[in-house]
């Protein structure tokens, strides 16, 4: 198996981070730690010289930070990523957070950050990671212009089924989170987005299946085992598909 999505970086994991690392690599192949801010692009790079091999790094700037982020942050988060593009195997997370971030203002400047890592990724030729949330069609008809990006992932999707077919017709990937294993809407999207455009992850430490306990990377096995349960298919075709997706797109 396979995390595709997770902060491990963040400082939930400071007290104890060599062993929820530990567990991972005891359940998992690899782990793919999403950078989401200037900071957080720094210490996923940093962690993936610790834990080479194992974990990889995206590097992006998290859309409810573009909103309120100095434009000077932001550029040198920009430049740092183009300085370390060859540690990436991922742009991203990016995208747009209209949940979150209401402001129109705001919200455009979201859509104007999200165009420059959509060029990015077509520049450099990596998968983009994108974050969508109450904005998933925008993003989705924002990232199809740009015809010339093969991978693209929706990362811990949820929005409506109809925008899933659109993605999933285009080719793309859905991740699912282990909200899949208690929330009914993101089990109907498993039933429903064919395995071949599926990848799993935690993004924890978020969304645990554990009610009172932190995520982890090591846990995406529960999410494994419900996609498997509203398929009916085993456990380790789940395992076995998603793995498989996860290093065509990411070349690890």
């Amino acid at each position: 198996m396979i995390d595709t999505h997770c902060h491990v970086d963040f400082k939930e994991y400071n007290k104890n981070r060599n062993e929820v690392m530990g567990r991972a690599k005891d359940k998992l192949k690899a782990i793919i730690n999403s950078g989401a801010s200037l900071g957080g692009n720094r210490r996923t790079l940093n962690l993936q010289k610790e834990y080479s091999g194992f974990l990889y790094s995206t590097l992006g700037f998290h859309p409810s930070k573009a909103s309120k982020a100095d434009q000077s942050i932001i550029k040198q988060a920009l430049d740092e990523i183009n300085e370390n593009i060859d540690l990436a195997v991922g742009i991203g997370e990016t995208g747009l957070d209209f949940h979150e971030v209401t402001d129109i203002n705001a919200q455009k400047r979201q859509i104007n950050l999200f165009k420059t890592f959509i060029k990015l990724s077509e520049e450099y030729e990596l998968p983009l990671i994108i974050h969508a949330r109450g904005a998933e069609k925008k993003a989705f008809e924002m990232v199809k212009k740009a015809s010339s990006i093969d991978n693209v992932v929706f990362h811990c999707y949820g929005g409506d089924a109809e925008t899933a077919e659109l993605i999933v017709l285009e080719g793309y990937h859905i991740s699912l989170s282990t909200i899949v294993c208690f929330s009914e809407h993101h089990q109907n999207l498993a039933e429903r987005i064919p395995l071949t455009n599926i990848l799993t992850e935690t993004d924890s430490p978020y969304l645990s299946p554990f009610k009172g306990i932190r995520n982890e990377p090591a846990f995406v096995e529960e999410a494994v085992k419900v996609i498997a349960e509203k398929k009916s298919i085993s456990k380790g075709e789940v395992d076995k598909k998603t793995e498989k997706n996860a290093k065509k797109i990411f070349k690890i």
